[in-house]
């Protein structure tokens, strides 16, 4: 049986953790690729003491050139959170027919936010035999969780989720995403003001490949396809988060005053012809010391059921969810595939080569 051979797109906090994860699991490390000048040239061991491999890591615009000389099965994507920041690189490996998994959060769904870069992402990848996908924590937590919990419910009415995460732990691009740092006047014109806008504007922006969507649009997009639900309307709300102190961000590298933006509640609101409302909320924020990390998700109608995860691992369980996805994707059809489609997400007790058909 073939080992699975795989790339590490972007070396920062998360790669850590999946480079790791997927030796541990039996999977070959043979490539790893950053933009970051200072780490680049050096070995993965250099960079992360715990990591046992000593895979040089190389300049991202070298990329395509090295994917055509490794022909490695999958590459894990671990660096922006819009599709627009990670669509030329999922392209790349799509043009090389070398499937690939992204933490990309718009990528979980990126169906209903950015349908034109999707599609053609989804067209390379069909005409070279590959599947691109996204998936982390929001896979099982967002997701998978609650269509399991779907399924011992006799009648749904409506679905509600919160989850918040600190900020701090994934760098400094999702960090500046959330509005953190910005005074409330910046954060009401540079993050809150995209949403103020007509459902036929939004609409427009989204075709245009514009639009900045909260981590919920996406899950409750992917909510309503798991669920064969039929989309009415969606809308997005967002509200700056602030504390009493000032608060001093390691990955801003600053401090953030009193009263400013420490980050933001997003709030995204579903409708289905099938009168199911799925309401969703994640709030992604700089910490302070009476904040943690808190995942709370209730199915009303018969009977109602929540569940409540506190101070969940969220980055561990986003890399180990990534890692123990490489089997499905390698698996699946090909084309942009969301984990909707999917099977159910298993722990994988064998090597990982041989969960494949």
């Amino acid at each position: 049986m073939k080992d699975i051979n795989v790339v590490q797109i972007g070396t920062g906090k998360m790669s850590r953790y999946t480079m790791r994860y997927l030796l541990e699991k039996g999977c070959n490390l043979v490539g790893a690729f950053d933009i970051n000048e200072s780490i680049i040239g050096k070995s993965v061991h250099d960079v992360f003491n715990e990591v046992n491999s000593n895979i040089i890591i190389s300049n991202i615009n070298k990329l395509d050139t090295k994917l055509k000389e490794l022909k490695p099965d999958i590459a894990i994507v671990t660096t922006m959170s819009l599709l627009s920041d990670v669509g030329d690189v999922l392209k790349i490996c799509a043009r090389n027919g070398v499937n690939a998994i992204t933490t990309c959060e718009e990528a979980f769904d990126s169906y209903n936010s950015n349908p034109k870069l999707t599609k053609e992402i989804d067209e390379l990848a069909k005409q070279n035999n590959c599947t691109i996908t996204g998936s982390g924590y929001q896979d099982v937590y967002w997701g998978n969780l609650i269509s399991i919990i779907g399924g011992s419910t006799f009648k749904i009415t409506e679905i509600k989720g919160s989850s918040s995460y600190n900020v701090e732990d994934y760098g400094i691009a999702l960090a500046k995403a959330h509005g953190a740092g910005l005074t409330l006047d910046e954060f009401d014109k540079e993050v809150a003001s995209v949403d103020k806008i007509s459902d036929e504007e939004r609409n427009k922006i989204i075709e245009s490949g514009k639009y900045l969507p909260s981590y919920m649009w996406n899950v409750n997009g992917w909510l309503i396809d798991k669920l064969g639900l039929t989309l009415k309307r969606q809308t997005q709300k967002t509200i700056p988060t602030t504390y009493k102190e000032d608060i001093y961000s390691e990955t801003l590298g600053t401090t953030v005053k009193a009263g400013d933006a420490t980050g933001m509640s997003a709030v995204v609101t579903t409708e289905t012809n099938e009168g199911i409302t799925i309401t969703s909320e994640c709030i992604g924020k700089v910490y302070s010391k009476e904040d943690y990390d808190k995942n709370v998700w209730t199915i009303v109608g018969e009977p109602n059921t929540t569940v409540i995860v506190e101070r969940p691992a969220t980055v561990e369980l986003t890399c180990a969810t990534i890692v123990n996805r490489i089997p499905d994707v390698i698996n699946s059809r090909s084309g942009f595939v969301l984990t909707s489609e999917m099977p159910e997400l298993t722990y994988k007790i064998k090597p990982l080569k041989e969960y494949l058909k």
